[in-house]
């Protein structure tokens, strides 16, 4: 709840230095992985923004989570989610914020943070179905993330295990970022890079892909993968290029696969793959598990 600048000084000048310094001392407390009950000392007793109007006030549940995410303070984390299931996923303020969305699920991607994107998924699990899809569908701001999902980052990035977790809780993976590109096609100009580093990953990610997108998935990149027939051969190999252009159907595998993972609820992803008889190349993916 904000209270007046008067609260903290009344001199308007100094209850800005007080905020500074009070997040700075925040961020460093989270940074070294302090006990959960000091961190939320902290966090509900000082003043951390300051707002339009003469107003500051403390971080959020959500902000605070922001911090977790960045500093892979995972109890704190855990801790939030299990408290403030909703509001440790809500927007952050304006002034802690550019882009008026909940970007937790891209920042866990981006700092590859398994564990904890793991327990946001579960949190995620328990909103309504609108709030549920709003949360793994969000696009980011179109002017500095290009209107990317959080599939689109763990193609980007190339996060397999991060991939997996979103695909089996729902996370829907033939939406278009800015460009018109869908996460598959974000991790085919990945794999075109040269040269072709960590190349193990980005195809576990694309077998990953297979399995969750329709077989008549339009994308962007499909008629380069045609134009330049043999380079992708050689990139993907020849089952893996026949079935992405539509020249022949996938195989037996994949489908097993298909239908086999689609019948785990994401509220019992990924648990449930292990009574599923997985390939050796997703043994040990979901780090998230525990």
């Amino acid at each position: 709840m904000p209270w007046s600048v008067r609260w903290v000084g009344g001199c308007g000048a100094q209850s800005q230095k007080q905020c500074k310094k009070s997040s700075f001392a925040f961020y460093q407390a989270v940074r070294d992985l302090l006990p959960v009950w000091f961190l939320e000392d902290m966090r509900t007793m000082e003043v951390f923004h300051w707002e339009d109007g003469g107003k500051v006030s403390v971080y959020s549940p959500s902000e605070a989570l922001l911090y977790a995410l960045v500093h892979d303070h995972q109890p704190y984390a855990r801790h939030l989610l299990t408290k403030f299931p909703q509001s440790a996923l809500a927007v952050p303020s304006q002034s802690f914020s550019c882009c008026q969305s909940a970007p937790h699920l891209a920042m866990a991607v981006r700092y590859n943070r398994v564990r904890v994107l793991f327990r946001i998924l579960k949190a995620i699990q328990t909103l309504p179905p609108a709030d549920r899809a709003a949360h793994l569908d969000r696009q980011g701001c179109s002017r500095v993330e290009g209107g990317k999902t959080a599939l689109h980052m763990a193609c980007e990035l190339v996060r397999p295990e991060c991939l997996l977790l979103l695909l089996g809780h729902g996370a829907a993976p033939c939406l278009q970022d800015s460009a018109g590109n869908t996460p598959l096609d974000t991790l085919l100009q990945q794999i075109s890079h040269m040269p072709a580093a960590n190349m193990r990953a980005k195809l576990l990610c694309l077998d990953c892909l297979f399995f969750f997108v329709p077989q008549d998935l339009k994308f962007a990149m499909k008629q380069q993968l045609l134009d330049n027939r043999q380079q992708w051969q050689d990139l993907l190999g020849e089952n893996r290029f026949q079935c992405l252009v539509g020249l022949a159907p996938p195989s037996l595998f994949v489908g097993a696969m298909r239908v086999l993972i689609r019948t785990i609820s994401p509220e019992h992803f990924p648990e449930a793959l292990d009574n599923l008889p997985l390939p050796h190349f997703l043994n040990g993916m979901c780090l998230g598990k525990g």
